[in-house]
């Protein structure tokens, strides 16, 4: 008998609605919905579009009951780190902020000036990003401290949309853990942390595990979306990476990485136990929850997001690229031994101009052309992903020998053999719809439809084709 779930997949770009058919050890995603996700920027901020995202959602939850009999699940996955307020009768204090919102920006000295940064990452074991949740609530602290006075419950993105489906107040682990006010060891949030900075912690949730049920969905949601069953809604690995890895179609060894390649690349490997070591705080890594009590061991670098703000601005300026047109001139585009440091373009502006300006500062050659940087930019991704593996392997003590690139970015056949070229490894890409594989899997977890996350990613290999990558001699 076929089992039917829905993955509510929202991206930092882009959200989709993902109806996952299970059966004869096989998935099957078609997708049904999808829309943008494009902030929205204030006087006082840059906030998500929060209400409409919802909205957007119940489509997809419309347009689901209208493909199939009966849904099984449905389950929420989103980015990491951004969260909402809720007030003692459950309305939404403020609009959630995005985490590029300039309000972050040198938090970290008035933080650590309270928690050393030694300290917070032996409490916390995660990698130091002014995006993280503990900077944005420190900022809500310093800023509106009325608001944070008023909060009865922090709800992470996913959560929140849990809440809006449900009614459910919950803080799944996955999305929890990329706060950098959760513990992976105690498996607990880090209040005792958190009074250091002035903040008690009594609105943090009671936290719940990937494949966890969490309830029906509520009359009103079921009432606007046409369901006829009742439909039950489940945790996943909430966080979108934790989704993508554990759809990552590796078998059951250590010698392999992976990298969940959207906005963001995402890189690092699979752990039974958090490393929380002066190593791992030097290169700056991050122990994440994962499904079934995995860890995930990995590093955020600043992906897609630098080509995503080139295409933006050339469309500003009336040359609207199409991604394939892009690739095709980054194709035919001369090797360049120029590199950019990624970390220098996380804010939004006109990177094709400041990337022109980096290459002057920094006396490399600039490139010339919307395919002469396109082309940089993956090159730079494909040098990051080299350091990031070295790293990984010295903190380790792994010889990794695979990389598994899953996600969006997987479709990007130039980066991934760039990727193969730089680093000397082999590179095997795909699923491009990992996260929402992931989701609709884990889903069928908590049914007891899929045995174990051994099982999960069997079905995973039966059900997408990969492509892979040999390194070559020249770039």
């Amino acid at each position: 008998m076929k089992r039917s779930y829905l993955a509510l997949d929202l991206g930092a770009e882009s959200g989709r609605a993902m109806l996952a058919h299970l059966g004869g050890g096989k998935v099957e995603l078609a997708e049904l919905h999808r829309f943008a996700n494009v902030p929205v920027r204030l006087p006082t901020g840059l906030y998500w579009d929060t209400l409409r995202l919802f909205h957007e959602m119940c489509e997809g939850i419309r347009a689901a009951q209208k493909n199939t009999e009966q849904l099984d699940g449905i389950a929420v996955d989103t980015w990491g780190v951004d969260f909402g307020l809720l007030s003692a009768d459950g309305s939404l204090l403020d609009n959630p902020r995005h985490y590029r919102d300039a309000r972050n920006l040198g938090t970290f000295q008035e933080v650590f000036a309270k928690v050393p940064r030694k300290e917070i990452f032996r409490q916390t074991g995660i990698q130091f990003m002014e995006i993280n949740s503990l900077y944005q609530l420190h900022a809500v602290q310093r800023d509106m401290p009325q608001v944070l006075a008023c909060a009865s419950q922090l709800l992470f993105m996913p959560d929140l949309f849990n809440y809006f489906l449900t009614g459910a107040r919950a803080s799944e682990r996955t999305i929890a853990s990329t706060s950098q006010f959760y513990n992976p060891i105690k498996k607990q949030f880090a209040t005792d942390m958190l009074r250091q900075l002035g903040i008690t912690g009594s609105f943090l949730g009671k936290l719940t595990d990937p494949g966890m049920e969490l309830g029906p969905v509520l009359p009103y949601i079921a009432e606007l979306c046409n369901l006829e069953h009742e439909t039950l809604v489940y945790t996943i690995g909430s966080h979108d990476t934790a989704s993508a890895v554990a759809a990552v179609p590796a078998p059951a060894s250590n010698d392999w990485c992976y990298i969940s390649s959207g906005t963001w690349s995402l890189m690092g490997v699979e752990l039974d136990d958090p490393i929380i070591t002066d190593a791992s705080l030097e290169a700056n890594f991050t122990n994440e929850a994962g499904v079934q009590n995995k860890i995930r061991f990995l590093k955020n670098i600043p992906g897609l997001w630098v080509l995503q703000e080139c295409k933006r601005a050339w469309a500003r300026d009336g040359e609207d690229y199409s991604y394939a047109e892009l690739m095709e001139r980054a194709g035919a585009a001369s090797p360049s031994e120029t590199v950019l440091d990624l970390d220098e373009f996380i804010s939004p502006g006109n990177h094709p101009r400041r990337i022109v300006e980096y290459c002057h500062e920094t006396g490399q050659q600039p490139p010339h052309d919307a395919g002469s940087i396109t082309r940089l930019i993956l090159y730079s991704l494909a040098v990051r992903y080299k350091q990031v593996l070295e790293l990984l392997e010295q903190v380790t003590g792994r010889d990794i020998k695979v990389i598994h690139i899953v996600g969006g970015g997987s479709r990007n056949r130039l980066l991934n053999q760039l990727a193969a070229d730089v680093t000397g490894r082999r590179v095997v890409a795909g699923p491009a719809e990992a996260t929402s594989a992931g989701n609709a899997l884990t889903q069928a977890l908590g049914t007891g439809n899929v045995g174990s996350l051994e099982e999960l990613r069997a079905i995973v290999r039966q059900s997408f084709e990969v492509e892979e990558f040999q390194p070559k001699a020249a770039l």
